[in-house]
């Protein structure tokens, strides 16, 4: 049986301990494991104590950078298995301490459960982490780390590199010439220079494609929600909305996180809104991409010419009309596929797992750590609510300026000393950053992905008469410096405004803007400023029950009698875009907004 080392032993034990008084934003150890039952602590301490004063294992299950190797070899037992069927990798992952997987390896459930709790690490040597069971990573006190920078110039290159190709015909040219044909009239080209390329997430990669295709010439224009607006003119780059990018460009390049709100972000809608004969340029990933609507908007000329290296499905059907489409160019997920950045990566996730086995945080983590179970135990509604509040904020934010100054207000009867709201301030960055981004944020990693994105959170607390026996009476969160498609949500201050309370133990939103109102906070809500008139709840009733959309519940929050209300409705399905468009059009209706928790 393989070893681990005495250091774990005493990590453990120390965590252990400590529990009561883990620090939420400590830099230098990793968080608490769940507690397991009793049979498994048991098993977990036989394989412990048998290995005391031995290197950890670690096992590389697909192929790593020298550099990497030679730095894990330098701390740990190093066991380079690749190509292992998911029945082997079960079998093996019990010697072990931790692995490193690049995208090929699924990290399931199954792994963990094989596992018999001696796994503390998993190793993404990449970005995503699609082929990880997080969950289950959590639930089994596993810590995963990836490694987000070091491809970072590679994966811009790349892009730069299908944007000029893509526009010379560079690959159809050759595989012309390879046929023996010679047909320059047939593969005439476009110039770069004073063309506008739309960059779609203002991030790392995007950021770098940006300098590289300012440097051709071309005019660039960026859509990100949280890109700071003074990063983006430093480069020289413009922030605007999704529908203007799409509107204006010449060339689209995608450098967006596959999420829930991106998925299929690029559809035959989209498509519909873009300049004839644009190009389009995928680096990202495949599923932000509708494929069969892209083949359609080639067939139809809207768009010129595609050049991909991602796919909603990898490899992709051999008989993909997309693939074998005559105007596109593809590449077999080449992105970060340099010999440096494959050094790079490889030596970042092995310090990561290496660290993170010493007894290190990795800010590179990506699950959520245990915390003391009195702790959330009295905040649980709590963080929920912070969740939902950051969540429903984010949703309100418009335009290109980008979400930077946040600030939250804490009304308690407690003494400061008496609140700790890390792990509320936690659960708000979660619901500002998760919904728009690829991130997984959680207590380990919230304030360093909010100072990833420039992001800044203040926190107050008023102190407020009462019982200190509940730990909050309310949460108040305010966005700057943003426009809102809401209008009403913006407060007398001229900021987005949203607070909220729990109330016998399920979260309540009481105030957007200045309206009041009391909204629970479940499913997904509606929310409407009207004139307030008689009828109103029955009309737009009566729009969702034409179009089967059940109704949780309804609240009107008024500022004065036959003035203007705001409505709330919760509902228990996504309403179509028609019906939407039928409550915009009842005519006391002034401005609606569809939000989803």
């Amino acid at each position: 049986m393989a070893a681990t080392t005495s250091t774990a032993v005493s990590n453990l034990l120390s965590t252990k301990k400590n529990l009561s008084s883990l620090s939420l934003t400590s830099a230098n150890k990793l968080p608490t494991l769940s507690p397991l039952p009793t049979s498994s602590r048991t098993q977990r301490f036989i394989v412990l104590s048998a290995s005391l004063n031995s290197k950890p294992t670690v096992l590389v299950a697909e192929k790593l950078g020298e550099a990497g190797i030679n730095l894990l070899k330098d701390f740990a037992n190093v066991d380079c298995s690749y190509n292992l069927s998911p029945d082997e990798l079960c079998t093996k992952i019990s010697l072990c301490d931790a692995i490193i997987v690049r995208s090929g390896t699924k990290v399931s459930r199954e792994v963990f459960e094989s596992s018999g709790g001696r796994l503390k690490v998993v190793g993404r040597a990449g970005v995503g982490i699609d082929n990880v069971d997080l969950a289950a990573a959590t639930e089994h006190g596993c810590l995963v780390v990836n490694a987000p920078t070091a491809n970072t110039i590679a994966a811009a290159e790349h892009g730069i590199a299908l944007l000029a190709a893509m526009a010379r015909n560079v690959a159809q040219a050759d595989a012309s010439v390879k046929a023996g044909k010679w047909q320059r009239s047939k593969y005439v080209g476009v110039s770069l220079v004073g063309k506008t390329l739309a960059v779609m997430g203002f991030g790392k990669v995007g950021s770098e494609v940006a300098r590289r295709a300012k440097g051709l010439g071309m005019h660039v224009i960026a859509h990100d929600p949280y890109a700071p607006a003074d990063r983006a003119r430093a480069v020289g780059v413009e922030l605007v909305s999704f529908d203007e990018a799409i509107a204006a460009a010449d060339f689209i390049s995608l450098h967006m996180p596959l999420t829930p709100t991106t998925a299929k972000i690029l559809n035959d809608e989209t498509f519909a809104k873009m300049k004839k004969g644009v190009r389009i340029v995928n680096v990202a990933r495949g599923g932000v991409i509708d494929e069969d609507a892209l083949v359609r908007a080639l067939d139809a000329g809207i768009v010129a010419q595609a050049a991909l290296d991602v796919f909603t499905v990898e490899p992709p059907p051999q008989d993909s009309k997309l693939v074998q489409h005559e105007r596109v160019t593809v590449t077999p997920h080449l992105g970060a596929s340099t010999m440096e950045a494959q050094e790079g990566v490889a030596i970042e996730i092995a310090e990561a797992v290496v660290g993170a086995l010493k007894g290190e945080l990795a800010s590179t983590s990506v699950n959520a750590p245990m915390v003391p179970a009195e702790v959330l135990t009295e905040l649980k509604p709590f963080v929920e609510l912070a969740e939902k509040l950051g969540r429903l904020a984010v949703q309100l934010v418009s335009g290109g300026s980008g979400v930077k100054d946040v600030k939250v207000t804490y009304a308690s009867a407690r003494a400061p000393d008496d609140l700790d709201t890390r792990v509320l301030r936690a659960m708000i960055i979660k619901g500002l950053i998760e919904p728009i981004s690829s991130a997984f944020v959680n207590l380990v990693n919230a304030d360093f992905s909010a100072k990833q994105r420039g992001l800044r959170i203040s926190e107050e607390r008023i102190l407020q008469d009462g019982s200190p026996e509940s730990p909050l009476d309310s949460i108040q969160v305010q966005i700057a410096n943003v426009e809102s498609k809401f209008a009403s949500a913006i407060s007398e201050n001229g900021e987005i405004t949203v607070e909220g309370r729990v109330k016998d133990g399920i979260p309540h939103l009481t105030k957007v803007g200045s309206f009041e109102m009391d909204v629970s906070l479940e499913g997904s809500i509606i929310v409407c400023r009207q004139v307030d008139q008689p009828g109103m709840i029955g009309k737009v009733g009566s729009v969702l029950g034409e179009e089967n959309v059940n109704v949780s519940f309804m609240t009107v929050g008024r500022i004065a009698p036959r003035k203007h209300a705001v409505m709330a409705i919760g509902v228990d399905e996504q309403p179509s875009k028609e019906t939407l468009k039928k409550i915009g059009d009842i005519p006391a209706i002034e401005e609606f907004v569809f939000l989803k928790l």
